[in-house]
């Protein structure tokens, strides 16, 4: 029977991929399980497999009042062992078996996440997409699977490995579809500059179904990041866009100015200006007027991922935006807020430097007046004046001609005076 079982466990090691020892460890604990269910059994027994010649022997040794061995060890296999614990060992082994290809399976995958597989769908339902990857199934929740995404029973389909779980069924897979890093991973099977370390993708942003953004760095100056991830007429990155079903793909240079960077993000609008300020951690963008719709996006889609990507909080304005409010920053503004009086039913203004409330015409009242004239009575106060002047001039030139003739034909003779006078002296 000895040369049989060992032809048996061989054949089953190379069939289910196990080693020897693990059979042989399993056989021998479901040896044992075998021997502890008989009448009669030691307590403290172990059973051992002679891997060469297959001999299965029982060994038990004496316990002491505390639960210890003492003693030697002693032969304690009885004389109809196999034939009686064979049944019993057939099922137990089978268990472990089992137990051992789930550990193996678990093993394969433990410690992968982040890598990138490829099934074949297998069902779809509302939950959750099974891949079938060999000797393992996959799950799919409907959660990490991209909006308006249909799988198709029997095609094949990547995916980014989230999780890896050890139930008692075996190993369960957890997979996306979303995950960015997804992006970075079907990248690195399209372009060998990425598998080889030349070129990093340094930040990675994300709306799945819709539109991705990546920054690239490179590790060599005479490789361009870009243009390794674009590919000679765009074919590295279109192999990428058909995996994702027409995802639109950004990619954009990677900068450690944080200003220069959050312009290349932003990217296709063009960015006039970028404002950085550190204690908020916002990055104000200026752009020309014509560039507004484009840097922010459809429903804010190009803002959006800018910001996830460079990890700043993106302000986009335009050019007359902050001339407005360069404007109103020279405006001052009265401070305190406006209550209700309770005796007179009226919204009367409370200063916040702190006095006595004042009504809506009172207000308006002394607001006028910290403002001065309105630029209509100061016009009409300056035409006044202009026109009283000539009257004072016209008052001293009377007074200033002597006799009782008209002014005008008194003041001819001296212009004529004068104009000889001017001339050089002899």
């Amino acid at each position: 029977m000895n040369p049989e079982l060992m032809e048996a466990l061989q054949a089953l090691a190379g069939e289910r991929g196990i080693t020897l020892d693990t059979l042989f460890a399993a056989l021998a604990d479901a040896l044992e399980s075998a021997y502890k269910r008989m009448q009669g059994a030691h307590e403290f027994s172990w059973v051992t497999i002679d891997p060469d010649t297959m001999e299965i022997r029982v060994f038990a040794q004496d316990l002491d009042d505390e639960g210890e061995p003492v003693g030697e060890e002693y032969d304690v296999t009885p004389d109809d062992f196999g034939r009686i614990a064979a049944q019993t060992a057939r099922q137990v082994m089978t268990q472990r078996i089992r137990e051992a290809e789930r550990d193996l399976k678990y093993e394969e995958y433990a410690g992968r996440e982040g890598d990138i597989v490829t099934g074949m769908i297998q069902q779809t339902d509302a939950r959750y997409t099974l891949l079938d990857l060999g000797r393992v199934e996959a799950l799919l929740p409907q959660a990490e699977q991209v909006p308006f995404e249909r799988p198709e029973a029997n095609t094949r389909l990547k995916a980014y490995i989230v999780e890896v779980r050890k139930t008692a069924k075996g190993p369960q897979i957890v997979v996306s579809r979303t995950h960015p890093g997804l992006i970075k991973r079907l990248f690195e099977l399209e372009v060998p500059e990425i598998a080889d370390g030349v070129v990093e993708i340094r930040a990675c942003a994300r709306e799945p179904g819709h539109r991705t953004k990546i920054a690239v760095g490179s590790n060599d100056r005479n490789v361009d990041p870009v243009g390794a991830c674009v590919g000679a007429r765009g074919a590295r990155v279109r192999m990428v866009v058909n995996e994702l079903r027409g995802e639109k793909i950004d990619i954009v240079p990677f900068s450690e100015d944080p200003a220069d960077f959050v312009m290349k993000a932003l990217s296709p609008a063009k960015v006039k200006e970028v404002l950085i300020d550190e204690e908020t951690g916002t990055a104000t963008v200026i752009v020309p007027d014509y560039q507004l719709s484009l840097a922010i996006g459809k429903e804010g889609q190009n803002a959006r991922l800018s910001a996830r990507m460079t990890g700043w909080r993106v302000d986009i304005k335009s050019e007359t935006q902050v001339a407005e409010e360069a404007a109103y920053a020279d405006i001052e503004w009265a401070e305190g807020e406006w209550i209700l009086d309770e005796a007179t039913g009226e919204q009367v203004w409370r200063p916040a430097e702190g006095g006595p409330a004042v009504s809506a015409g009172q207000w308006t009242e002394a607001a006028v007046a910290d403002e001065g004239p309105e630029p209509d009575e100061a016009v009409v106060e300056a035409e006044a004046a202009g026109d009283s002047e000539p009257e004072a001039d016209d008052e001293a030139s009377d007074d200033s001609v002597p006799g009782d003739g008209p002014a005008s034909d008194e003041a001819e003779t001296p212009a004529g005076d004068s104009d000889t006078e001017s001339e050089p002296q002899a």
